[in-house]
Order: C-alpha cells, then structure tokens, then sequence
C-alpha cells in the first residue's frame, strides 16, 4: 500500500513542466489573457476603480443623480437599520427558544451561512425586509442573483442599488454574468430537444472564457461587484489565474458544475490551492455542491479543504429546499441533514432556492428554475411578479425556519450583520 501510495506523489519535473507552459512567453492563452487585464490599465488600476466604484457613497450618488426610485427605499432601510427597527439576536434567540435562551449553549465556530436565492429584482429586498421586521426574522447573510446583468443596468439602477443595500445591511452577495452558452453558442442548449437540453452543462465555449473575463472587469471596475458565479472548468481556471495576477475578484462554482463527488471536490480544491497568492488566498469562496452531495460526500471534501488551508476561505454552499419545478425531483427538503452536518463541518452556507413543500406544491404557479433566465418585459407583460415575489417570501420563510432548526441545535447562524443588533 504505501509503494502504490508513493506513486501518487507528483515529481519537481511536472511541476517544472507546469511553470514552464505557463511562463512560456508564447502561451497564447496566457497571452491573451495578460492583455485583456492590461487593456482595464492593470491590475492595481482594476482594484482601485472597483474599490472606488463601490464606495457606498459613490452608489447613492450615482443613483440620485440617475432619478432613481430606489433612493427612497434605500433611505428607509437604512433608518430602520439605524432605528433598531429589526430584531435583536437576544430578542430572536428568546422567540424561538423561550425561557431557555439565556442559559442557551450557541455554537458560532461552526455558525451556518443564511443565503437565498435568487434575489432577481431590488424590490424583493425590501418586501423581504418588510416582512422581517414585522415577524421578527432574521434577514441572511448572503443573495445570489441570476438576472440579466445588461438588463439590471437599465432598470432603474437595479444593480446599483442591490449593491448599495448590501452594504447597508451588511450582507455578501454574488452576480451572474451574461456571458456563457446559454446565448446559443453552446449547441447542445437549445431546449429538451437537444442532447443536454438547458442545464446538462452551461458551458463557456471555445473564445467565451476571455468575454467572461471582460465581462467580469467590465462590472467590477463600474460597479465594484466582486462576487461573480462561475459555471465552468474553463472561466474557474481563469478566475484563479486573474487573482494571482493582482485583481481582486472573486467567485463561486455553480451547482451547475456538477461537483457531486470527494474525488470532483479533491480536483477543484487542489487547482484553487496550486494558483493560491502567496499568502493562501484565492479567488475561489463559494463551493456548491450538486443537490446529490450527501452528508458523507461533505466531512470527506470538509478534509480535503482542511488539509488544503482552504477551511476558512472556500464555503461549501449546499442546498437546503430548491425550486418547485424544472431542476430537481420534487419533495426536496436536507434542512435535517443540514443540522446533522453543521454539528461537525464549519464555513458553510444553507441554500435556500424554494419555498417549504406543502406550501409551494399548493401555489398557482410554484417556484420554476426557468423563470430567473425570462426578461422582465416577459415577467410583467404575462402578469407574474406578484406570483414571483410570492416565491421569493416563501425562500425567506424556508430561510427563517432553518434559521430556527439551526438555532435549536445549539448552532449559530451568520446573517445580515448590520441589521440584527447582538445586545
């Protein structure tokens, strides 16, 4: 066993070979690559425009001088926020615990990560905030957005203000850029009547992953949006490469990657360690994982990312309920798993992308997966953001009831930091 194990061990002369391809001043990818960073002026000129860019001052600016209706509704979260207008986390802990919360045992090591998905629309957010005050909930510690980045631009300074309450509420939260196959540049995606239909593999083909890049720096230095998701071996590959060059960005993998196995996890964490900065960091801080990944998948990949230095850096984000329709077989609740799993594997997120089952399956129209890629034109011209705000309430209610279970167990929960107030 231990001559076979040796075996595994990768020699100084691939290593060798590895630095050599990538130095190599006639790597064209590489190439191609530097130049697209040193068309954006460089990678310290890329980190201060999107430093600058999103300074929440700069935001309310932008948007006030735009005619923004969004301004009001920023105003307002924000002197609730400053009002105490939010529950307390003592207040919280006592209304789910009752008379057992002051001698309450929490713990905040393995504290999970509250996140919903998908937060299409900046309107979304204050409903939700609405709601939260009024029932006393906890709003999460992170978003995910899968809209249209071109169209979030031109509608009322949607992006903008997302980005801005964000920062008010003091949550992370993560975009989506436009460009991948779903544009028609990937075959395969054309629908059910193709091979892989819509999501057997998004895909970045063949000249896409630089467009991402350009893409990515495109929003990052306008908006300062850091967080992107990444769908793709490819733009992950890239999205390594562009941080150890000195841009700050940031990612996370797709569920939609299909890591769903140790042995997925094991090949993805080693590439992010390989192409970390010198001081450990990557680029590389959420990891969603397949739908499939069981409890035993997670402690064997929760090794993995220890041994790797990635413990406190890379997130597993793992999913919790998930839409009605169109990605999963249905009924699909690990809000017990999650419980179980967080009692020994710290840093990670519950997902939150459908509503509690005997709710959604008795809706009109029910949470759709294919719903978060229809214009908005679409979505009001056939009558249905009533129904699509609806779901998303129902994601914050599913959020809330983890958010319990969780607290319940004597696990902490990460979530809007600036909101919630801790004495």
């Amino acid at each position: 066993m231990t001559d076979l194990r040796n075996l595994l061990k990768i020699s100084d002369d691939r290593l060798a070979e590895i630095n050599a391809l990538l130095t190599d001043p006639g790597n064209e990818l590489v190439n191609e690559l530097l130049a697209t960073i040193e068309s954006f002026g460089g990678p310290q000129e890329i980190n201060r425009k999107a430093q600058e860019a999103a300074q929440l001052e700069n935001l309310l600016a932008r948007l006030q001088e735009a005619k923004s209706p969004y301004v009001a509704d920023l105003n307002w979260l924000m002197e609730k926020r400053d009002n105490g207008a939010f529950i307390s986390l003592p207040d919280y802990y006592e209304r789910v615990l009752g008379d057992k919360a002051k001698g309450a045992d929490i713990d905040h090591k393995n504290a999970v990560t509250l996140e919903i998905s998908a937060l299409q629309y900046f309107p979304w957010l204050i409903a939700e905030a609405r709601r939260s005050i009024e029932q006393g909930e906890l709003m999460p510690g992170r978003y995910i957005r899968v809209r249209n980045m071109a169209e979030q631009e031109i509608d009322n300074g949607d992006l903008m203000a997302v980005a801005a309450a964000m920062q008010i509420v003091g949550a992370s939260y993560v975009e989506t850029l436009d460009t991948k196959g779903t544009d028609g540049s990937n075959v395969h995606l054309g629908g059910p009547e193709t091979i892989t239909g819509y999501f057997g593999g998004v895909g970045q083909p063949n000249e896409y992953p630089i467009k991402w890049v350009r893409e990515y720096l495109k929003f990052y230095t306008t908006y300062g949006v850091q967080q992107v998701l990444n769908i793709n071996p490819g733009t992950v590959l890239v999205g390594y490469l562009l941080h150890k060059l000195g841009v700050n960005n940031e990612f996370k993998i797709s569920v939609f990657m299909g890591n769903d196995n140790p042995f997925s996890i094991l090949w993805t964490l080693t590439t992010a360690r390989l192409f970390a900065r010198e001081d450990g960091t990557t680029s590389l801080i959420g990891f969603n994982l397949s739908n499939s990944a069981n409890n035993d998948t997670i402690r064997k990949s929760a090794v993995i990312r220890k041994a790797l230095g990635l413990e406190d850096i890379v997130r597993f984000e793992h999913h919790i309920t998930e839409t009605w329709k169109s990605i999963v077989r249905q009924p699909y609740n690990r809000r017990d798993e999650l419980v179980e799993i967080a009692k020994e594997v710290p840093n990670i997120a519950a997902k939150h992308e459908g509503g509690e089952i005997d709710v959604e399956q008795e809706l009109d129209h029910p949470s759709d997966i294919l719903d978060y890629f229809m214009p908005k034109s679409d979505v009001e011209a056939q009558g249905l953001m009533p129904a699509l705000e609806r779901n998303y309430i129902e994601k914050h209610r599913s959020t809330n009831l983890t958010a319990d279970a969780l607290t319940r167990a004597g696990i902490g929960v990460v979530y809007a930091a600036k909101l919630h107030k801790t004495d």
